[in-house]
């Protein structure tokens, strides 16, 4: 059984289904619970602060100063419990706007191909860059430290095409926002670009022959090799 192929128009219509019932789940809970609203990553609020946690502001060089600071006040159980509510929101809350990011970079990119490890880095990515935001806070410390360790490791990633960059930027967005508590901004900000991508996809903006003849050259080439048993299974055994 062979999956049906998105059409920009199913593509479009899922888009806005989706994104209707998100915004409407969100306003549901709003009206019926409207306590749950500061815990969620909407407002840009720091976590610290809605749940009452004084968040520790020293550098090292105040560590060292002798003068007396203030007694630490004691984190409650409660406390925990709204921090931990307030983190599944945030990067629950990335998956779910992510989600259709994937699905409109699958559905342009189908006829060329791409990588399904790429689409599985689309989705958690957000969840690594909200990660950090909420580490890092207000700290200038913490933050040099992360710029020292991201140019140790040297991601290098080899991208297809620039499309592959601007929906690892969108990724990136995403987690960025709701680090900072405004998910509800990257929700608006990945309808319209997944509508924008949609759109443009259907109308073929920028279309020109020489992509064609590649992606002719391309489906050949795979035509030949999925009716070639042997050249099949090797295909499969590197892959």
């Amino acid at each position: 059984m062979t999956e049906e192929p998105v059409t920009a128009k199913r593509l479009i219509v899922m888009l806005g289904a989706y994104f209707a019932l998100l915004f409407a789940a969100i306003i549901g809970i709003g009206l019926l619970n409207p306590e749950v609203l500061p815990l969620m990553p909407l407002g840009g609020n720091d976590v610290l602060d809605i749940v009452g946690i004084e968040s520790d502001k020293q550098t090292l060089l105040d560590r060292l100063d002798p003068a007396p600071t203030a007694a630490a006040v004691p984190t409650t159980a409660g406390q925990i419990g709204l921090l931990s509510l307030f983190l599944g929101f945030s990067l629950g809350g990335t998956i779910l706007v992510m989600l259709p990011v994937t699905w409109t970079y699958a559905a342009i990119k189908r006829e060329v191909g791409y990588p399904k490890s790429f689409v599985r880095s689309l989705l958690v990515l957000p969840i690594c860059a909200a990660t950090t935001v909420l580490l890092i806070q207000n700290n200038l410390a913490l933050a040099f430290g992360l710029a020292a360790m991201v140019a140790a490791v040297r991601f290098r990633v080899a991208l297809q095409e620039a499309i592959d960059g601007i929906f690892i930027f969108a990724s990136i967005c995403v987690g960025l926002a709701a680090g900072i508590g405004h998910l509800g901004i990257a929700a608006v900000m990945a309808l319209v670009f997944c509508l924008t991508n949609a759109v443009l996809w259907k109308i073929e903006y920028g279309r020109n022959p020489v992509d064609d003849l590649k992606r002719a050259k391309k489906h050949a080439k795979l035509e030949v090799l999925s009716q070639s048993p042997d050249a099949n299974s090797r295909f499969h055994e590197t892959n």
